[in-house]
């Protein structure tokens, strides 16, 4: 299954690809993921907060709502474990990704100046 996410992982994100063995750190540290043929979420929840790591969408999937329906089962999930709110972080010039989230309901609450190889990283929020 991990070789499967980092080839999918290497689609999406073909100038920073992850390994299995990365996505294999991640397990051990705690991290959920959820995963389908064309798309997968990473996240951590911590007592009632929760961040998510990465999300991807294989290019020829995208806008067919695999993003927003992991981010719906990963929602369910962490309300059961109590959480309360979800953050993240992302590239200011990823203007899908920026709406994605902003229409499922996670708003700007601040920004890390040139985090992203001198992009700015916007740090998003939502309470659940």
């Amino acid at each position: 299954m991990l070789d499967n996410l980092a080839n999918l992982h290497k689609l999406c994100f073909p100038d920073k690809p992850w390994a299995a063995e990365e996505f294999a750190d991640l397990k051990k540290s705690g991290c959920e993921i959820i995963a389908s043929q064309n798309g997968f979420i990473v996240y951590r929840a911590v007592a009632d907060e929760a961040e998510i790591i990465t999300i991807g969408v294989h290019p020829e999937a995208r806008r067919g709502g695999i993003a927003v329906a992991m981010l719906g089962i990963m929602e369910a999930d962490l309300k059961k474990q109590g959480v309360k709110h979800i953050f993240l972080e992302v590239a200011a010039d990823n203007s899908p990704a920026r709406a994605l989230y902003e229409q499922n309901g996670f708003v700007k609450i601040g920004v890390r100046p040139k985090y992203y190889d001198g992009i700015d990283a916007v740090m998003m929020r939502k309470d659940i």
